[in-house]
């Protein structure tokens, strides 16, 4: 007796059911999104000068600033300040980083660090950077020392509160894995802890980016005798509003290009991470 069978069907391969667009998200990046809102920004204020809203005496029109910014740049004026603007706030904030990264890895690899460590910056973080220049000037005078040393206190404790967040934050099951595997303590932090505490050093350099600009202005504004700030500070004597709104937006240029940098290597250095935004 033959038994018939029913002919046999290829198995349709499994279809990817993963959803392509994720619905909880915030959506596709737009390109070039974060300079709409720096355009819209910029159309304000033409239309305003234009139509006569903005009184050129409170905010100088547009194009009168980049008239006025051409003719600094043609006298080497906006350069010489922008040179020594820019040598300044990096030499602060490379000093303010370097400190605050060293601290933090003491602080945040050793309980005794912690303890020696930790307190005194709790404190340094409760009293504002800006409320030490007067004592500062007593100490180091009116020069580039004392305006290098205040940009260094504002930078070192956001790098130090952010990246000790980071180390103390890697979970436990790391370590005990580690453990399982007879991972020796310096594999254990050059491989796990220091990878896993760069988002939080990356976080503390963006604060710190903002932190020694904030500290430049005020330096450059109070006892400079050259910089930008220095050069709104006679400008606004004389009650120059188009030099400045140039220095204005020298020092945004400044604080946009120094971000920018952060995040790109942010998505660089931490491109192995999925999130929202990626």
């Amino acid at each position: 007796m033959t038994t018939l069978t029913a002919p046999t069907r290829p198995v349709a391969a499994a279809e990817d059911v993963r959803p392509t667009r994720r619905r909880l998200g915030p959506g596709e990046p737009i390109r070039f999104g974060g300079l709409i809102g720096i355009a819209a920004l910029l159309g304000a204020w033409v239309v305003g000068s234009a139509t006569g809203l903005l009184d050129p005496r409170t905010l100088t029109e547009p194009w009168t600033v980049v008239e006025t910014a051409g003719t600094l740049v043609e006298n080497g004026r906006l350069q010489e300040s922008l040179l020594t603007s820019g040598v300044r706030a990096a030499l602060g904030l490379g000093l303010g980083v370097a400190v605050g990264t060293v601290l933090a890895l003491v602080s945040g690899l050793s309980r005794i660090g912690e303890s020696l460590i930790d307190g005194p910056i709790q404190v340094k973080r409760s009293i504002p950077t800006l409320a030490l220049i007067p004592l500062l000037i007593l100490w180091l005078g009116i020069g580039e020392p004392m305006k290098i040393i205040t940009i260094a206190l504002a930078v070192f404790v956001p790098v130090y509160i952010h990246t000790h967040n980071g180390l103390r934050t890697i979970e436990g099951r790391y370590a005990e894995l580690a453990e399982t595997l007879g991972v020796t303590r310096g594999e254990f932090v050059r491989h796990v802890v220091l990878p896993g505490a760069m988002p939080g050093f990356l976080l503390g350099m963006r604060f710190a980016v903002t932190s020694s600009l904030l500290a430049l202005v005020v330096v450059e504004v109070i006892n400079a005798t050259s910089g930008i700030g220095h050069m709104i500070t006679l400008a606004s004597n004389y009650g120059q509003t188009d030099i400045i709104v140039v220095g204005l937006v020298v020092y945004a240029l400044l604080g946009v290009t120094a971000d920018a940098a952060v995040r790109f290597i942010e998505r660089k250095a931490l491109s192995w991470r999925r999130t929202l935004a990626s």
